[in-house]
Parts: structure tokens; C-alpha cells; sequence
């Protein structure tokens, strides 16, 4: 079971990681700032398997590839929201964290509240099941790897 933190819509990459955290040269160092400008307490709340639950344009705003790794590095199981940025969609994804686009999840729970995620099956909270698609065979593969990086070294015999 996952606990649940909500965000809002319109979540952009300059509140999930401020531009200047970025200054910092390990993940790690950036880990305390995520989402500073929204909830400065949040990033010292989350726990290893939490998940994100977000409206609509999750990751919009700027490309950088530091936001899905600081939401990956804080332990964050998956995101799931209305809808994503394409960039940061992309980001996650070759950054190994999973993001799941459920239409209806966000505006009928809680923060603090506990679901189960059945990958390309459903999300189950409150007694209630949430479906969710599938993502195609090369992106399961990329995530179930760890990221872009380990699965091309993985299929390319380097592990």
C-alpha cells in the first residue's frame, strides 16, 4: 500500500525542483527543495513507496531532467495524475519512475489515504478500483530496468 500526497494542477518543473537547487551537484543535495515553493515540509514527509496524486499538466514548465529524478530519489513509487507534460512524461519514464494518467482518481481522494497499485490493471483505494492501461512493452521495459540508461546496457549485454 502507497500512501497518497495530492498536488494540484499546473505542477511545474520549477516547483518540483527550484532553478537554483539546481546548482547542487548530486540528486541527494536537491532532495530536501523538492516542492519547496508549494509545501517547503513536503520532501521531508515523503516515505519510501508513497505515490503522487495531481490533476491536470503534471511536469509542465521547463525540461530539466532533475525533477523526475528528485521525485524518484524521495522514494515516490509513481505519479499518477489527469494529465502530464509530454517532456516530463518522457523524463520520468527514462528516469525508471512510473507515471500512470487516471482521469477520475484525483477528484475522489485524499492525501493520506492508502491504495494499491496493480500495474496495467487498476489502483484500488478506499474499497474503490481505479482502471489504468497498460504502457507499451518498450517503456514497461525501460521502467522494470530502472531507466533508459540500465535497460540499453541491459539488452545490450552490459550488466
Amino acid at each position: 500500500m502507497s500512501k497518497i500526497w495530492k498536488l494540484d494542477n499546473d505542477i511545474d518543473t520549477d516547483i518540483i525542483l527550484p532553478t537554483e537547487y539546481l546548482a547542487f551537484e548530486t540528486v541527494q543535495e536537491m532532495k530536501p527543495y523538492a516542492f519547496s515553493p508549494l509545501r517547503p515540509e513536503l520532501a521531508a514527509q515523503i516515505q519510501p513507496g508513497d505515490m503522487i496524486v495531481a490533476g491536470n499538466n503534471f511536469g509542465c514548465g521547463s525540461s530539466r531532467e532533475q525533477a523526475p529524478e528528485v521525485v524518484k530519489a524521495l522514494g515516490i513509487s509513481c505519479i499518477v495524475a489527469k494529465s502530464f507534460a509530454r517532456i516530463f512524461f518522457r523524463n520520468a519514464i527514462n528516469n525508471g519512475l512510473l507515471l500512470i494518467e487516471q482521469p477520475d482518481l484525483y477528484d475522489e481522494v485524499n492525501e493520506g489515504d492508502e491504495a494499491e497499485v496493480i500495474p496495467g490493471k487498476e489502483i484500488i483505494v478506499n474499497g474503490k478500483s481505479y482502471p489504468i492501461a497498460s504502457l507499451p512493452e518498450n517503456l514497461t521495459e525501460i521502467l522494470e530496468a530502472g531507466g533508459l540508461v540500465k535497460a540499453m546496457r541491459k539488452r545490450n549485454g552490459l550488466d
